[in-house]
């Protein structure tokens, strides 16, 4: 009688599950729940950036741009109860066993600290790594700078840890969100090796650090038009925030910001090594443009009929969809010279002999390189719903002026030890005095 109670209740678990998969699936795809009982409440969403919309190869399954979290139909949180040293029978039964999750601290070859975690029913946890494996809800790959195709996103090796990172959010108002390194992996064991920084904290519990790490950076001012960047920092197993090491694989922690937490704000930046996510709270979303907006913006400059001032023929912005595709509309793409600011259509006039490939507008005779522009299509990207009258210089993404604005001083992780401000459409490093440039167009369009 006990096994088939048991039985019942695997069934019902399974059932939420399947509903809250079901819900996700359909608000991703842009429909409405059909019931409103099925209506699951949004936490917030993470964006990766670097790519503008989609990725290049298609959205699959729980590798894609963006991932939303939502209230689950259970809890499955979890938080730290007691430790154990690894030579006790108990701590051993407790990592070989997959209904518990723990977190093994290696001091050295015969000691090992295992601190075991209990359900929280209060918490939903959410995580995201690299990994396929199915403890991995957002699967996150090395982003690669620049207007990406299938065959430019395949790295060679990997610097984003497999169990890189969990968020876990409080499932009762204010649904606060929490980011912690390191993820459980499929036997819901997180372990730090030897040679792992660690240490025990004046509590007596212990913490750590990954390889690698996982960096945050809360803008100042709220995510906004008068936002600024924050500083960037480092967060532990357990939560910490520490001040970044010398370089991202060091041995040495860095010093603990007593004054700092780990609670995500809008508009947070998340930093993997490899991949640099935003947090986007529900709140925060409400006040962002969304792609219907942007459509708008660009189909009212298309209206507007702008022109090249060369060929005399009208320039218009490609939809979303083929914004990165070579059409027979070649000629209608608007152009921009990055070094002053004025758009023509694409034509052969005042090119230079010189490895840069760089031109000489015949408006202003000014020289510097020549490129396409694109909308930038990611809405979570803009701090403002304002008109698309700036560029990225080099890449020519173009968004908002306050947007330009916050993106071009945001200095962005690079490799293990470097920072330099990134297009968030495409993450290619930015160039110039300013990083952007305003548009200039013949009719004064955006002036």
């Amino acid at each position: 009688m006990l096994k088939h109670r048991r039985s019942d209740s695997e069934r019902c678990e399974a059932k939420k599950l399947k509903t809250e998969a079901q819900y996700m699936s359909t608000e991703e795809n842009g429909e409405v729940p059909s019931s409103p009982e099925k209506a699951l409440l949004k936490y917030g969403e993470l964006v990766v950036l670097g790519y503008n919309g989609s990725l290049p190869y298609g959205e699959k399954g729980r590798r894609k741009t963006r991932f939303t979290l939502f209230k689950r139909a259970a809890a499955n949180g979890v938080k730290p109860s007691t430790h154990h040293i690894a030579k006790t029978p108990q701590a051993s039964k407790i990592v070989a066993d997959k209904s518990h999750h723990s977190v093994s601290y290696t001091l050295s070859r015969n000691q090992t600290v295992v601190v075991e975690y209990v359900r929280d029913e209060d918490t939903d946890m959410f995580q995201i790594g690299r990994s396929t494996e199915p403890p991995i809800d957002f699967v996150v790959i090395d982003t690669v700078p620049g207007n990406k195709t299938a065959e430019d996103c395949k790295v060679q090796q990997s610097t984003i840890s497999r169990f890189a990172c969990r968020i876990v959010v409080e499932r009762n108002p204010t649904h606060t969100a929490r980011i912690y390194a390191a993820g459980f992996d499929s036997s819901n064991n997180i372990f730090l090796g030897e040679r792992a920084t660690k240490w025990k904290r004046p509590d007596s519990s212990m913490d750590g650090l990954t390889t690698n790490g996982v960096l945050i950076m809360h803008p100042t001012g709220g995510f906004g038009q008068e936002c600024k960047a924050g500083v960037w920092r480092e967060v532990s197993v357990c939560g910490g925030i520490y001040s970044l090491r010398e370089t991202r694989p060091n041995p040495q922690r860095g010093k603990l910001i007593d004054d700092e937490s780990n609670v995500l704000h809008d508009g947070t930046l998340i930093d993997l090594c490899g991949a640099t996510l935003l947090w986007r709270s529900s709140a925060g979303l409400q006040k962002t443009p969304t792609h219907k907006h942007i459509e708008e913006l660009r189909k009212e400059i298309n209206a507007a009929r702008p022109q090249c001032p060369v060929g005399l023929n009208t320039l218009a912005f490609p939809t979303r969809s083929r914004a990165t595709k070579v059409t027979e509309e070649k000629e209608r793409q608007p152009y921009v010279y990055l070094n002053c600011g004025h758009v023509h259509g694409h034509h052969l006039w005042g090119q230079k002999e010189n490895e840069n490939g760089d031109r000489e507008c015949p408006m202003c005779r000014t020289v510097g390189p020549y490129v396409p522009l694109y909308m930038g299509n990611e809405p979570a990207f803009y701090v403002d719903c304002g008109p698309p009258t700036h560029a990225f210089c080099p890449c020519g993404h173009v968004c908002s002026e306050q947007t330009a604005r916050y993106w071009a001083q945001v200095p962005l992780p690079h490799g293990v030890h470097a920072f330099h401000a990134a297009c968030p459409f495409c993450a290619t490093q930015l160039t110039g005095e300013q990083g952007f440039i305003k548009l200039i167009f013949q009719n004064d369009i955006g002036t």
